[in-house]
């Protein structure tokens, strides 16, 4: 009894405010859960609806609700590594380089079409210059997991057109890789030369660890693999952790570390990694989403409402352009590149995620406006990919008409 009796003057500590805090953040979850329910059963990724209560429970929202926003915040970047960190164990040295060569003409089209809008749109609103970049990132980035989604429900991972989307996505990520240190360099708003300084340290060790994982990657997986369940998955999550810490030090960005950590995890290793840290993602996904839309001011959403609209229109059309020209490059059938070009319009959690580096540093209206931004895309993308043969006999029709 002596152990409980220690334990207990420790149990008795913890205050009533404590306990209503674990309360609300407990309800929260299961809220969340009931929502990812929801929006399974309706075949939506549940990141607009994780939004939507970050929105209503946030400041100046419709409920009041007690949550220890520092606990909130660490979750929701475990979040965020582990969203890369799962994006890299998809690939390997060789399927990035075979990518790379595929579909990077392909890719240029993509950042010509979707990132150019969204700078221009923050220029002529007049945001500064950084702030611009950002929406640029928001607008261009598509969202891997909700493509993935939608792609393996409706049965067409085996399509033809399908590898020309991946590649897309592929491209996406390794420009993320670029563009995220760069974006950070600019956040702490060093010097010109300084800056340059920091960048280019920046993308130096992101290609030294890119490096090192394609060409050790296999032996450090040796060396990880165990049979035991728990050892992996305390030194697989550990590892991540401390590249994404040492990576933020050197301001790669942590998520980018994360992704090259998965990028250098080979099969079995990569598989049985992905299976164990699945629910850790799923959990601290679900807290970043939440957390980003704490921080969104609803009071401004009725105000970037059109602009996300019109933004939305435009890039899913430079989107569905993008696809199409990719498919188009591997010999698919027009219905096919119709298809390929719907499912690159979906946005969801890299959008957000690239929004919240600007958090307290960028234009205001930024994070508003990327909540509406993906709201809007992360639900009519699936849609309209669903509804891709569809769209693509009224293209065909018109064409013969013509």
């Amino acid at each position: 009894m002596g152990g409980i009796d220690r334990i207990a003057p420790g149990l008795a500590a913890v205050s009533g405010d404590a306990a209503s805090v674990f309360v609300s953040f407990g309800a929260l979850i299961v809220v969340l859960s009931l929502l990812a329910r929801l929006a399974h059963r309706l075949g939506l990724s549940p990141i607009p609806l994780y939004l939507l209560v970050g929105v209503a429970i946030g400041r100046g929202g419709l409920i009041a609700v007690e949550l220890d926003e520092g606990f909130v915040e660490v979750g929701a970047q475990i979040g965020v590594i582990l969203l890369l960190f799962m994006l890299g164990l998809e690939y390997t040295g060789q399927e990035l380089a075979e990518n790379l060569r595929i579909g990077l003409p392909a890719g240029g089209v993509d950042l010509l079409l979707n990132f150019t809008p969204g700078v221009l749109v923050g220029l002529l609103l007049g945001w500064d210059v950084t702030s611009s970049l950002l929406l640029g990132g928001v607008a261009y980035i598509s969202s891997s997991g909700v493509i993935a989604k939608a792609l393996g429900d409706l049965g067409r991972l085996g399509n033809r057109e399908t590898p020309a989307v991946l590649s897309t996505l592929v491209i996406e990520d390794l420009v993320m890789a670029v563009y995220l240190p760069l974006m950070a360099v600019l956040l702490v708003g060093t010097g010109v030369v300084a800056g340059l300084i920091s960048f280019g340290v920046a993308i130096a060790a992101a290609a030294v660890v890119l490096i090192a994982a394609i060409r050790w990657g296999p032996a450090m997986s040796r060396v990880i693999s165990t049979h035991n369940d728990e050892v992996l998955l305390l030194t697989v999550f550990g590892l991540v952790l401390i590249v994404a810490g040492v990576a933020e030090q050197l301001q790669v960005s942590a998520a980018v570390g994360a992704f090259l950590v998965g990028i250098g995890l080979s099969e079995p290793v990569a598989d049985r990694a992905r299976e164990l840290l699945e629910p850790l993602r799923d959990l601290f996904a679900a807290t970043f989403f939440l957390f980003f839309g704490l921080r969104v001011d609803p009071g401004i959403i009725p105000d970037v409402a059109v602009l996300a609209l019109a933004l939305g229109v435009l890039t899913a059309v430079t989107k569905a352009a993008t696809g199409w020209v990719a498919a188009g490059r591997l010999g698919a059938a027009p219905r096919g590149r119709v298809r390929a070009g719907t499912a690159l319009i979906a946005r969801g959690e890299f959008s957000i995620v690239i929004a919240g580096l600007g958090t307290g540093v960028a234009n205001p209206e930024l994070a508003p406006l990327a909540a509406v931004y993906v709201l809007l895309l992360a639900i009519v993308g699936p849609i309209i990919t669903r509804y891709a043969d569809t769209i693509s006999g009224v293209v065909l029709r018109r064409q013969l008409a013509s």
